[in-house]
């Protein structure tokens, strides 16, 4: 049977603990006790854990052996402001293909209360974020940033293979780019309804962003960056 996985909010080289919403649904829902076991991530390690205490607020376990576990994919995705309900099933599935960071983008076409509310949404975008981890029994969490403008996003970027997904772009496929050097870090930018702007476009062009495709249909934002994410993971 598998162990259920959880992501320690604080640890030690030796003990390691869940507190707030994550020990008391382990203490509450799940009637845990003293002697059973888990698997814990700590300070990005997989360790098999034993609960040693178990409070309404915090649940203490030993960490016995690290065991094996796979990395995140080397992709980090600027993803667009859009409409927050779809953002964050976004943030959910990327988590669970394995991105690596995602960094909130507020574009032009971003709706104005979006933007203006997007930064006390953050630590929501992070808490689901650890949700998805331990769900999709990932080892790690993804970064996620708090919002930027584009300039600042792409000033900030360190990728050595930068890829954009445009709808102006008709010929060359996602697939053919990345299959082009398997080995590379990779940004991939997601654009918001209405798509980017040209003066955006043209910030992506004056640093040399790879424009390609995903077909011929146009896909809401949300269907894109997780298109754009499986055919990431079957080829990084």
């Amino acid at each position: 049977m598998t162990r259920r996985r959880w992501i320690a909010d604080t640890w030690t080289q030796t003990h390691a603990a869940l507190t707030g919403a994550q020990a008391q649904h382990l203490a509450r829902v799940l009637r845990a006790e003293p002697g059973q076991v888990f698997d814990v991530v700590a300070g990005g390690h997989l360790h098999r854990a034993e609960i040693t205490s178990v409070k309404d607020d915090e649940v203490l376990f030993l960490l016995h052996e690290e065991m094996s576990s796979e990395s995140a994919l080397p992709l980090h995705l600027l993803l667009a402001v859009f409409k927050f309900d779809r953002f964050e099933w976004t943030v959910e599935k990327a988590t669970e293909l394995g991105v690596a960071r995602i960094t909130p983008v507020l574009a032009r076409r971003t709706e104005k209360h979006l933007a203006q509310s997007s930064a006390k949404r953050v630590e929501r975008w992070r808490r689901i974020a650890i949700e998805a981890a331990q769900q999709s029994r990932r080892s790690d969490v993804p970064a996620i940033d708090d919002p930027l403008t584009l300039k600042a996003a792409l000033a900030a970027t360190v990728a050595t293979r930068k890829i954009l997904l445009a709808e102006t772009e008709e010929e060359t496929p996602l697939a053919a780019v990345l299959a082009a050097d398997k080995g590379s870090d990779t940004v991939l930018a997601i654009g918001p309804e209405g798509g980017w702007t040209p003066d955006e476009m043209a910030l992506f062009a004056a640093q040399q962003w790879h424009s390609v495709t995903l077909g011929p249909r146009i896909l809401r934002a949300e269907t894109a960056a997780i298109a754009g994410l499986a055919i990431a993971s079957a080829l990084l």
